[in-house]
């Protein structure tokens, strides 16, 4: 997607529904308070965390890796 840093945010937070949805109003006020700018890699990363987490990814990648053409 050709936009600024912070459209993506704005448009990251505007795909999400129900728990997500509700997870990033909660996340993005505290963030809000403490005066942190959201950026898109923070958001990604925010996101990221809460719902793929890193050995998820990593048993991604390793299962990608294993794919085989039959």
């Amino acid at each position: 997607m050709r936009c600024q840093d912070e459209h993506k945010v704005l448009l990251g937070g505007y795909v999400l529904h129900d728990e997500a949805d509700h997870w990033w109003g909660n996340a993005k006020q505290r963030l809000e308070v403490d005066g942190v700018v959201i950026t898109w890699a923070r958001f990604k990363r925010k996101f990221l965390t809460k719902y793929f987490p890193a050995d998820e990814r990593n048993r991604k990648v390793i299962e990608f890796m294993e794919l085989k053409q039959g």
